[in-house]
C-alpha cells in the first residue's frame, strides 16, 4: 500500500518537528557549572592517552594557564577543560595537549 504525500501533511511534519526541536532543545540542553561535573581521574583512558596529571611538574605549565581551561568558577581548584568534555580537570595540573594561552 503506497501512500501519497501532500503538502498539508508535509505542513504538519514540519511544524510539528520545529516546535519538538524548540522545546526538546530546552529540556535536553541545560548548562552545567564546573561544580556539578566529575573531576577527571588520572587513570581515566584519555587522560592517560594524554599523559594528564593533577600536579604539574613542567614550571610554568599547568592547567590554569592553558588555552584549553574555561574558567567558570574562578574560585575552585577544579576547572572544565574543552579536552577532556563532560569533567572538570585540577588547575594545577598537566597533559600533553597543554597549549600556552597567549601573553
Amino acid at each position: 500500500m503506497v501512500k501519497k504525500s501532500s503538502r498539508r501533511r508535509f505542513l504538519q511534519l514540519t511544524a510539528g518537528g520545529l516546535i519538538g526541536l524548540t522545546l526538546g532543545n530546552k529540556q535536553l540542553i541545560r548548562s552545567v557549572s564546573a561544580a556539578e561535573l566529575p573531576h577527571l581521574e588520572e587513570n581515566d583512558p584519555q587522560a592517560m592517552a594524554l599523559k594528564y596529571v593533577d600536579k604539574s611538574t613542567i614550571e610554568g605549565q599547568q592547567c590554569k594557564n592553558c588555552l584549553l581551561i574555561r574558567d567558570d568558577a574562578k574560585n575552585s581548584n577544579w576547572q572544565p577543560c574543552a579536552i577532556f568534555p563532560g569533567k572538570t580537570v585540577n588547575i594545577n595540573g598537566w597533559c600533553s595537549a597543554y597549549a600556552s594561552k597567549p601573553a
